[in-house]
């Protein structure tokens, strides 16, 4: 974690320190979380549209802080605290992390993308541990006050830092990028989240480009080929472009892929002699592998520590996560997030298995999705083969529709509706016997891991 004194910080923070012994103060790390204070942090209090961080400020240096930043226009700043004057806390914190960042020899690979990013950030960060000392966003700590975070949290000794970044408008990739200023970048895909906010895919793929805003002159840019909304961005790039995707137009594509209970074995196209394995269910995660293959190649990973860090990589909670539930059941926790793309990829997973005796769906609303958002949910349920899928379970009031576009090829006694969380629990507990697989998946505000707890 950074180690400065106070005056140290103040320059990179474009603050003015006041207060006695500034010069000998050791600043050991930062928070933002009065709760979370650790011996010897800069307390950094943020203000937010329903909090206001500053009234902590005294709290803080109760709790073991040594100093913080405090805002010029709030009012009634203690006479006590060693205080760091700025213009604006928030934009302090994204300046203390940049220059801190540019301090270390670390080097950044960035990755963002409308499905897989936090997949994709755990496979890299495994393959590349293997040469390196690795550091990455933890958590969801993928935002505008979340990755200065994490940066200001990365030891000095760290050689790559692999960041996550999300967003929730126009512009905030684009200030990210520039933040972390990374020596590579990937973009998983392009999906339909946020859509409601950015009007159209072309809008998300704007937005999720703005990651090349601070990519460094000759960077290397990772990208899903099969995109054209990508594709057709990068024609006049003046970064080193690789391409993945499941055509074999790509630079990096699968020649053969084996889903079984354990994982996903596949070979590439270039190398049928080298078989890679993740402990991870479905097929569309074989993508988010190939672009963790392709940044390890870049740098330079062998072969055989590449197929090691997909092996062990460990995958952050609820994304096609496989749970041995009770009496026999098999639960696949999908219930992180959803969007109309990334359920029917966790559809296609399940009804690729074999060997259950019922395969059941439970799927929920999928949120932010504007004014298509009927269709959407009416589509995915429409495609669900009624072959190779036994009960369609929806939950909420959009998992309405889901239900209704299931109901044109599956008969009424296999597709169920449901707002009663209790209900649908109880109507599954009836249901599902030994050798039966369960898949969950549903934005993250229906919390269908309630669901997954109760069978498991």
């Amino acid at each position: 974690m950074m180690q400065k004194t106070l005056k140290e910080i103040a320059v990179w923070a474009n603050g003015e320190v006041v207060g006695p012994d500034t010069n000998r103060i050791e600043v050991a790390g930062v928070s933002t979380d009065t709760r979370t204070i650790e011996k010897a942090n800069l307390y950094i209090p943020i203000v937010g549209e329903n909090f206001n961080g500053h009234d902590f400020v005294t709290g803080a240096i109760k709790n073991g802080a040594v100093g913080a930043l405090w805002q010029k226009d709030q009012p009634n700043s203690p006479a006590d605290v060693p205080l760091i004057y700025v213009d604006d806390t928030l934009v302090a914190l994204q300046e203390l992390a940049k220059n801190y960042l540019a301090s270390l020899p670390a080097k950044v690979i960035a990755i963002t993308g409308s499905n897989g990013k936090t997949t994709t950030k755990d496979m890299v960060t495994s393959v590349l541990s293997t040469t390196y000392k690795v550091q990455k966003t933890e958590g969801n700590y993928n935002n505008h006050i979340g990755l200065p975070l994490t940066i200001l949290r990365l030891q000095e000794d760290t050689e790559i830092v692999v960041l996550e970044m999300g967003m929730s408008g126009r512009g905030e990739i684009e200030l990210l990028s520039n933040l972390a200023q990374p020596e590579a970048a990937i973009i998983t895909n392009i999906g339909e989240s946020h859509l409601q906010d950015l009007g159209s895919r072309e809008g998300i793929s704007e937005a999720k480009f703005e990651i090349t805003a601070g990519l460094r002159e000759n960077g290397t840019l990772i990208i899903h080929g099969d995109e054209p909304l990508l594709t057709e961005k990068v024609d006049q790039s003046p970064f080193h472009v690789i391409t993945f995707g499941n055509s074999e137009t790509n630079d990096y594509c699968p020649a053969h892929i084996q889903q079984k209970s354990n994982g996903t074995y596949f070979t590439l196209k270039d190398e049928a002699e080298t078989e890679y394995f993740i402990p991870v269910l479905g097929k569309h995660n074989v993508n988010n592998a190939l672009s963790a293959i392709a940044i390890s190649k870049q740098m330079n990973v062998s072969i055989p520590d590449i197929k090691k860090g997909l092996e062990a990589i460990k995958i952050t909670g609820m994304r096609t996560e496989l749970i041995q539930g009770k009496d026999g059941v098999t639960v696949i926790n999908d219930a992180y997030n959803a969007s109309p793309t990334s359920m029917r990829a966790a559809i296609d997973l399940l009804q690729d298995l074999k060997h259950y005796k019922k395969k059941i769906v439970v799927l929920g609303d999928m949120l932010e999705l504007g004014d298509k958002e009927e269709t959407f949910h009416f589509e995915v349920g429409k495609g669900i083969d009624k072959e190779k899928i036994n009960e369609v379970i929806t939950f909420g009031q959009l998992g309405r529709k889901i239900a209704e576009g299931a109901k044109v090829n599956f008969p009424e006694n296999r597709v169920f509706a449901y707002n009663d969380k209790q209900a649908l629990i109880a109507k599954l507990k009836g249901t599902v016997e030994e050798g039966d697989i369960v898949l969950l998946k549903g934005s993250r505000g229906m919390k269908l891991e309630e669901v997954v707890y109760e069978l498991t």
